[in-house]
């Protein structure tokens, strides 16, 4: 399939994602402010840390999963239907045997952990372990249908993904209606509503890959060295993996052991904030992540730097975009969102922006490492790097500083590691590093560094709230514009820009 060709999928299935991306942000910022002035603030951050409590279970999974995806979109990189089939089938078969593994170990050391380390008023402990139960069926649920999402994005049906996904917040959006109407215990009865709409979402993605992929058909089969292969990637990718949920979820108990559940709350609106713009970049690259992996099982390493230089460089750009206005004026779009902020949300939200536009950089190389297989030395790394955070963050708190210095500290440590990723992937998969770092690292430092002195300026000479907000976005526009074409862009870039305005005016 030519480049052109590509270039036009991806552009498509970026465009459906993007549609799919703001209908839920919508849903999902509404939902957010209804949650949290249902519940209370502090309900809300024991939903959160329980949460959490139980997604520390799911290490495994998150390793198996990403092994299924890379796997699968190989495997239809090579045109092996065959072996595609194995594939599908042994992942089942995996993931079906973690899920009964986290089931007993969170029923187990989970319960005894909730019950004799958290920091939970002795009136909300049997609403906190109804919300844990509920939270392992769920995560039992988010397990089984990962070979299933990961098939269809794999096939870069990005459509049918978009319409799952919105069909799964509007669902999540009448349970927040129903919510509003129960006079018994909201919190235990929030908890329970989302579970039954997660299990109505896995009936949907069952029957649909069903009837559309051969390789879904052919129920669970044993495959001994298939399910070695499998393993032991999914071995390798979990230290990694392990690593980045561990400290995420470390963070939150840090947190809550130091300061108590109205911490958490602030952290769980910060992350929801983090969530929502990091999916415009996220729309962008799931388009282009299948391709990363297929181009390199087709050896064509050149289109593979290609993409990685692409995905990079216009996710940093459009996040960037994006959070600009919302790090001036977080605390007037909190108010205008929510009316209840907890303490400390504002910052944990800027250090949280900061840390995602360093993420944004990361993500294509992390899959252009896992599209190799040979990551090895490269989780062992990086995880190692990762799991610094949440003792490096303890030994902060202890010192008495305030809760940002967790997140002052998570920052850190990212930006080292994306030293370190770029340096080890330039060997796996032959990446110039000179061209990386001109196409990359020196376009998103330059309009990093230039962009937000204009909004700055403008954020400080306005003083009515709304005004500022607007003529802040409409500067951060501007300036984004002005510099990613005239600095970021390359002569290829631009004359395919003009030619693709001229030919749609013709």
């Amino acid at each position: 399939m030519s480049d052109t060709t590509n270039s036009k999928r991806i552009a498509k299935n970026t465009l459906v994602l993007y549609i799919q991306m703001f209908v839920s942000m919508l849903i999902g910022l509404y939902i957010s402010r209804v949650v949290l002035n249902v519940l209370g603030v502090e309900d809300f951050g024991l939903y959160n840390v329980i949460g959490g409590v139980v997604a520390m279970f799911g290490v495994l999974n998150s390793a198996m999963a990403s092994s299924t995806s890379r796997f699968i979109t190989f495997e239809l990189g090579r045109g092996n239907n065959d072996r595609l089939k194995s594939v599908f089938s042994v992942s089942l078969l995996i993931h079906l045997l973690i899920a009964l593994l986290i089931c007993v170990l969170a029923e187990t050391v989970g319960l005894w952990f909730l019950k004799t380390r958290m920091q939970i008023p002795p009136l909300r402990m049997q609403a906190a372990v109804w919300v844990f139960h509920f939270s392992i069926i769920s995560a039992f649920i988010s397990i089984i249908n990962v070979p299933y999402s990961a098939v269809i994005i794999a096939h870069e049906k990005m459509g049918v993904f978009a319409y799952f996904s919105i069909l799964d917040m509007v669902l999540k959006l009448v349970v927040v209606f129903l919510l509003q109407s129960v006079d018994f215990d909201k919190l235990k009865i929030y908890a329970m509503m989302l579970v039954v709409a997660q299990f109505i979402m896995q009936i949907i993605y069952w029957g649909y890959c069903f009837r559309k992929f051969d390789e879904a058909r052919g129920g669970i089969k044993w495959n001994k060295p298939l399910f070695k292969e499998m393993a032991s990637f999914a071995g390798w990718s979990m230290f990694g993996d392990s690593a980045f949920l561990l400290f995420t979820q470390g963070i939150n108990i840090l947190l809550n052991i130091f300061f108590g559940a109205t911490v958490n709350a602030a952290r769980g609106i910060a992350v929801q904030v983090q969530g929502v713009i990091s999916r415009f970049i996220s729309g962008f690259q799931t388009a282009l992540n299948p391709q990363i992996t297929k181009s390199y099982a087709a050896n064509d390493l050149t289109y593979m730097h290609k993409l990685i230089y692409v995905s990079s460089k216009y996710s940093f750009f459009l996040l960037l975009l994006l959070s600009l206005p919302v790090f001036l004026d977080i605390e007037n779009l909190l108010i205008w969102w929510l009316k209840i902020v907890p303490e400390h949300t504002v910052n944990f939200v800027r250090v949280m922006l900061l840390i995602s536009l360093v993420d944004s950089l990361a993500n294509p190389l992390v899959f252009a490492a896992k599209a190799t297989g040979r990551i090895k030395v490269y989780q062992s790394i990086l995880g190692s790097l990762l799991l610094l955070v949440v003792p490096l963050g303890y030994v902060a708190l202890k010192f008495g500083l305030p809760p940002e210095s967790v997140f002052i500290v998570h920052l850190v440590i990212v930006i080292i590691g994306q030293i370190v990723r770029v340096w080890l992937i330039r060997n796996m998969i032959e990446l110039p590093l000179k061209e990386y770092l001109v196409q990359v690292v020196y376009k998103c430092f330059i309009v990093l560094l230039i962009s937000p002195i204009v909004p700055y300026l403008i954020y400080q000479s306005v003083s009515q709230p709304f005004l500022r907000f607007v003529s802040v976005s409409l500067a951060s526009l501007f300036s984004m514009f002005f510099l990613i074409y005239f600095v970021a862009m390359s002569k290829t870039e631009k004359d395919l820009i003009i030619n693709s305005f001229w030919s749609k005016i013709k």
